[in-house]
């Protein structure tokens, strides 16, 4: 992990700046390119690879990704996405990860902070209260705006 660094380091000091041009040869501008990004973006640029287990590339991220799609596609036998995948998808993919890695204690759900649950549930319930309105509309659009009409016009508040 700490190598890819030290690689990259030394790779930068192989030929200074002024000699990329003759030790480069045809890779010259290629080289001299390099240097250019990684002295720039030098603090913090390899960061990922002090993380244990942190995918490397977008590739790896994709194939987390695409894994978990599949195994819910299996699990529920639908060839596509489950509609409650989307309204839910930060929760699942977080929690299908997690639990790959290791699955949760007794103690860790206990653990569990319940004013942060509380948020995060209200949070998938509005979202989910705007997708069934939404489709109401899709339904019934003429209904959808009578309902909405009707509510405009009372002259009272509600209590």
């Amino acid at each position: 992990m700490g190598g890819t660094s030290t690689i990259f380091a030394a790779a930068s000091r192989i030929a200074p700046a002024r000699t990329a041009p003759r030790a480069a040869g045809t890779l010259a501008g290629a080289f001299a390119h390099f240097q250019k990004v990684t002295r720039s973006y030098w603090p913090g640029l390899f960061h990922a690879y002090a993380v244990p287990d942190l995918p490397r590339t977008n590739n790896d991220l994709e194939q987390l990704f695409g894994s978990q799609r599949y195994h819910e596609r299996r699990a529920t036998g639908r060839k596509t996405a489950a509609p409650g995948a989307v309204l839910r998808r930060s929760v699942r993919l977080i929690a299908a990860t997690a639990t790959r890695v290791q699955a949760p204690t007794a103690r860790d759900l206990g653990a569990a902070n319940r004013e942060h649950w509380r948020n995060l549930r209200q949070r998938l319930e509005r979202g989910r209260r705007a997708r069934t309105l939404r489709t109401r509309f899709r339904h019934d659009p003429a209904a959808y705006l009578a309902a909405l009409e009707q509510q405009a016009c009372q002259f009272a508040l509600p209590s």
